[in-house]
């Protein structure tokens, strides 16, 4: 018996060392460059996005370019990158993938978007000579249309966008992407209460208008010449309660059809569209 048991204990022994060796058996090696450069830098990706970063002096670490891509198509790029003395490498394809989607066979790790202050804001409209014309975003969650309503923003020469910290879509490699470079060229402000910013503004002799399927007036009709803040509700909800009490002017949208609302981007490029005709007209 005791024989037996020796036995058996030097069987699970050697079961014990096969199980803890094959444990602890040498795990493949991962690129430890590019998971750091992953995690402290924002990506951003596609031909225009990268463009206009550069264009604008963005911060840019490094850039990556696929192999196989024309070079004629990114020449430019290439010239501006190293102009700012920005590393480019041409790497597999298959390597940008791991960085980013949709990339074109460009991706460039960038520092962290920095936001502006309320005061930046109305100083772009100073240096324009123009009445202050800017968007505030109730809790836009979708970072395909904060990108989609900066691109438009960009178009027709809004200010600056304002937007809350909590329970909405910030600055990031997606609206970037989306914003096909807009996010270089328009100021955001990111403030804790967006109910407090607005008293503020108009303090500061900003009038405040919102959309309401219940408001009094054809978004036609609005006096685009005032200086002025726009808000744009949520996907969701639309503009809250609290903020729509504070509106100095209620917008309607005519619908005919069936649907009873338009996408919170679609909706924004009317109002700005409108705003930057009339101010076009009052201006000759």
């Amino acid at each position: 018996m005791a024989e037996r048991t020796q036995r058996d204990r030097k069987q699970q022994g050697r079961k014990f060392q096969e199980r803890k060796t094959h444990e602890i058996k040498p795990q493949p090696q991962v690129e430890q460059v590019e998971q750091s450069e992953e995690t402290t830098n924002e990506m951003i990706a596609g031909k225009n996005p990268v463009l206009e970063a550069l264009r604008a002096g963005r911060e840019i670490n490094k850039l990556w370019i696929a192999e196989g891509v024309k070079k004629s198509g990114v020449q430019e790029l290439i010239d501006l990158a190293k102009e700012r003395g920005v590393l480019v490498q041409f790497v597999p394809k298959q390597k940008i993938d791991k960085l980013a989607d949709n990339h074109q066979g460009i991706v460039a790790a960038v520092a962290a978007y920095d936001y502006a202050e309320l005061d930046d804001l109305f100083n772009v409209a100073q240096a324009k000579n123009e009445d202050p014309f800017f968007i505030i975003l109730d809790e836009l969650e979708d970072p395909h249309n904060l990108g989609s309503i900066m691109r438009t923003a960009d178009a027709i020469g809004v200010h600056g966008i304002i937007i809350p910290k909590r329970r909405a879509v910030g600055l990031t490699a997606v609206v970037a992407k989306a914003s096909t470079g807009a996010i270089e060229h328009v100021p955001v402000v990111r403030v804790t209460n967006l109910a407090q910013t607005v008293d503020e503004l108009k303090e500061r002799g900003v009038w405040i208008a919102g959309t309401d399927a219940k408001g009094s007036q054809d978004y036609r009709k609005m006096d685009a010449t005032l200086p002025l803040a726009l808000i744009i509700g949520s996907e969701g909800k639309g503009m809250s309660r609290l903020l729509k009490d504070k509106c100095d002017f209620l917008y309607n949208l005519p619908m005919i059809g069936h649907v009873t609302s338009l996408n919170a981007s679609v909706a924004a490029a009317l109002l700005m569209y409108e705003v930057y005709r009339k101010r076009q007209e009052a201006n000759g």
